[in-house]
């Protein structure tokens, strides 16, 4: 039977790959999904002035919507940009071309620690764009006693003043962070233990949003967030008196890669824009104005010591989990989730 499954997958793939083929768009174009707010203007701008290849820059704001996308549209991205365990979910599903690493010589930039991940082994198929954590950032001018963990952030009096990421595997880990089970035992028993808890802390907040949690916070709308930590960063470049935590009940480590779909139509393109990302200077860009944590060590080199002292885009991890590939359990998260949302 597993045989027969093997078959199927490499006669869908030859499939995927004949109709994109009848699809193919002009040679000097890029066609980039990637997450909303994370690829400066300057770098796309810098890329096409060099290469005369036109960058086409769609986004999404969750790894599950870009999934969705790239299934039903196999043929129209020659670059996504998938978390670790979105990596793992294409890889699994044949999504992914592997990406040639003699066309991507400034790979050496990366540190060891970004090399050969788990999700990835021997890094056939994806490149770490940026790394980074999910945490709490808190107004240190309004939030007189400051918030240690998620049991401080979800309770009646900050109802109205919280912020949060729109994200529900995310929302999910938190719960469990709290209730002490592994990020990625997601099982029916976990989500049913994990259910009232995040009933309860739902009408807390008053705004979901992955792709500016930052305006709430800086208009004063709310005081309190759970972030990724590139935009804690930005708020406490901007202003220092919004402080950065990670949960004392542990946290979220992401890492967002760069990787092919099996039916990219400009291959070469996207081989290219990996290559231009991993350039030292280019890369800085991208820490200039999305301060994650960067995997690129060349990179970092020419930071400045402030944006390397910044607490949220390189904090100290101590308890921490990366997510994993849960195959339908997802769908399980999505249909409690939604009930929970009254949608």
């Amino acid at each position: 039977m597993k045989h027969v499954f093997v078959v199927i997958a490499i006669f869908l793939t030859a499939l995927f790959l004949t109709s994109c083929s009848k699809h193919r768009a002009p040679a000097a174009e890029l066609n980039l999904f990637a997450w909303s707010e994370y690829v400066p203007q300057e770098v796309i701008d810098g890329f096409q002035k060099e290469t005369g290849i036109k960058v086409n820059y769609e986004a999404y704001d969750s790894n599950e919507a870009m999934i969705t996308k790239l299934s039903q549209n196999p043929c129209g991205y020659d670059l996504v940009q998938p978390s670790e365990y979105a990596v793992e979910n294409l890889i699994r599903r044949n999504m992914l071309s592997p990406i040639d690493m003699a066309q991507v010589p400034n790979i050496k930039n990366l540190e060891p620690a970004f090399r050969d991940l788990p999700y990835d082994p021997g890094q056939k198929y994806s490149v770490p764009y940026m790394s980074g954590t999910t945490g709490i950032v808190y107004n240190a001018a309004t939030v007189k006693t400051p918030p240690t963990g998620f049991a401080d952030v979800f309770v009646p009096k900050n109802k109205g003043r919280v912020v949060a990421v729109n994200d529900n595997r995310e929302i999910v880990g938190w719960a469990f962070d709290v209730l002490k089970i592994p990020l990625n035992d997601v099982t029916p028993d976990n989500l049913a233990k994990a259910r009232p808890l995040i009933q309860s802390w739902l009408p807390i907040v008053k705004v979901f949003d992955s792709d500016n949690p930052r305006a709430p916070l800086l208009s004063g709308d709310c005081d309190i967030g759970v972030v990724f930590g590139g935009d804690a960063a930005k708020l406490y470049e901007q202003d220092h008196k919004f402080k950065y935590v990670l949960p004392a009940e542990g946290t979220h480590q992401f890492i967002d890669n760069l990787c092919i779909p099996v039916g990219a139509a400009h291959k070469s393109a996207a081989h290219q824009f990996i290559n231009y990302i991993l350039r030292p200077e280019v890369s800085k860009i991208i820490s200039d104005e999305f301060p994650y944590t960067n995997p690129n060590g060349e990179a970092k080199k020419l930071l400045s010591t402030s944006q390397l002292e910044n607490p949220a885009s390189y904090p100290k991890l101590e308890h921490s989990e990366v997510f994993h590939d849960i195959g339908p359990a997802s769908q399980k998260i999505t249909a409690m989730m939604t009930e929970l949302r009254g949608g």
